[in-house]
Parts: structure tokens; C-alpha cells; sequence
């Protein structure tokens, strides 16, 4: 199994439009403070899906020459997690795409030139897609009702991305989490500030270290964090491209 971040920023992704801030002076020159809106591609000997479908995920396919997925995995219904799926238009049809009933109802509503075959999945059911054990699970993001997490089961290996969350995730859902080889944690923001539907970058540690993680990565990250070669010295933030191979 082979995990890539195509993206790791947050809504608006940095550089954030007319902001000259150093993180985003750094990102328009080039550095590794520029990020993308969310995706995350997850790869098997058998095939590649897609968790959420970034505004930018045109250009993140482009850079990694592909143009056929297998399956997209929506975690929750905010434009920056499944706006990109437009970009498959003419590209790919029927394309497999799962998710719980409300997020994929609203998605297709608005997606519905795309022609995609649905799957409806509920929380804590276990499913396979190219040869991985998946599963959603119950997180909070405000103020929709529903938004989930991912956890992906490779043999022995154990991923969890939590999605867009606060640190208000409900038991059930730690209890599956508990001990991934990798958790990729939303934390939007450094530790001294406060976003209510978001956890900041303290939080998701305290997240990781609940949940006795062998290895956190940060991502939905911010133009607040600072630069990000400064940033990484203080936090583990992913960046664009960054690749897990288990």
C-alpha cells in the first residue's frame, strides 16, 4: 500500500489570494509552504483511490500521470473536498464513488453530469476497494451532521486520515482508530489558536499520542502556520507530494 498527499492545504490553500504574508511569499516562490486543497491517493497492487476530490485535483492528477482512479471515497460534503471530481468530465466515466447517504446526496446533486456509479457506505461497516479493508467512522465537524474518517487496513498495516474534525471524536470511533501505523490528522492551525470545526496543531497531537499512533503527519494546514521548512522544526506538517509506502 502506498499513501500520497496530493494535497495538504485547507479551504482556500496557500497562498491565500492577495495575502503577502511570509508563509505565503514562500509558497508563491516555490517553497513547500505551497499547498493544494485536500486529497489524498491511496495505491494497491491492484488498483488507486481517491479520498476526497480537491478544487485543485486536475493539476495534482497531472503531476502524477493519472488518468484513471478506481474508486473515490467522499468524506464529507464541503466544496473543498469534492469540487475537482468535475475535472474527470470526458476523462473517465462510471467512476465507483462512496460515501454516507446525506454527503453523497448532496455531492451528486450538484455533481450530477458525472454520471457515477454509487455505493453507499454507513459508518463502522467494513468494505474492500482494490484489495483494502476500508471502513468510515463518526467524527464532528461542525455544523454538518455528518462528516467521517477514514481508516484503511493493508494486512498488518493500519492508516487513519480522521478528515475534518475536532478533537470531539466520539469513542466508537477512537476505539477503531487506536494504534494506526499512520494517522494523517487535521490540524488547520498552530496550537494557540482555536477554530471551532477544526482541531489546531496541539490538538491533533494529543490526538495521535490518544490513540498511540507509530507516526502523525499533519495536513489541512493553514497560511498561519509559519514558512514550512521553519514550520516542520516545531510540527510534523505533511506536504504536497509526500508519499507513505507500507
Amino acid at each position: 500500500m502506498k499513501i500520497t498527499l496530493l494535497g495538504t492545504g485547507d479551504a482556500v490553500g496557500t497562498p491565500k489570494l492577495g495575502c503577502s504574508c511570509p508563509t505565503c511569499l514562500d509558497a508563491l516562490a516555490g517553497g513547500k509552504s505551497r499547498r493544494l486543497r485536500f486529497s489524498v491517493l491511496v495505491e494497491s497492487e491492484t488498483g488507486r483511490i481517491l479520498i476526497d476530490t480537491s478544487p485543485d485535483l486536475r493539476w495534482q492528477l497531472l503531476k502524477k500521470s493519472i488518468s484513471h482512479v478506481n474508486g473515490v471515497i467522499w468524506t464529507h460534503q464541503h466544496y473543498d473536498h469534492y469540487a475537482g471530481f468535475g475535472d474527470f468530465h470526458r476523462i473517465q466515466s462510471g467512476v465507483n464513488v462512496y460515501g454516507l447517504r446525506r454527503t453523497l446526496d448532496y455531492i451528486l446533486n450538484y455533481l450530477y453530469f458525472m454520471k457515477p456509479v454509487r455505493h453507499n457506505v454507513d459508518f463502522y461497516v467494513p468494505f474492500e476497494l482494490i484489495g483494502l479493508n476500508m471502513m468510515l467512522v463518526d467524527v464532528t465537524h461542525p455544523p454538518l451532521e455528518e462528516s467521517a474518517g477514514v481508516i484503511i487496513i493493508d494486512g498488518k498495516s493500519k492508516v487513519v486520515i480522521t478528515g475534518d474534525t475536532t478533537i470531539d471524536i466520539p469513542r466508537k470511533s477512537l476505539e477503531l482508530m487506536s494504534e494506526p501505523d499512520l494517522l494523517i490528522a487535521d490540524a488547520i492551525i498552530p496550537p494557540r489558536g482555536k477554530i471551532a470545526k477544526h482541531m489546531n496543531s496541539r490538538e491533533a497531537m494529543e490526538l495521535g499520542s490518544q490513540l498511540k499512533a507509530k507516526k502523525i503527519v499533519l495536513t489541512h494546514i493553514s497560511h498561519n502556520f509559519p514558512p514550512h521548512d521553519e514550520a516542520i522544526r516545531s510540527w510534523p506538517l505533511g506536504h504536497d507530494g509526500m508519499e507513505f509506502v507500507f
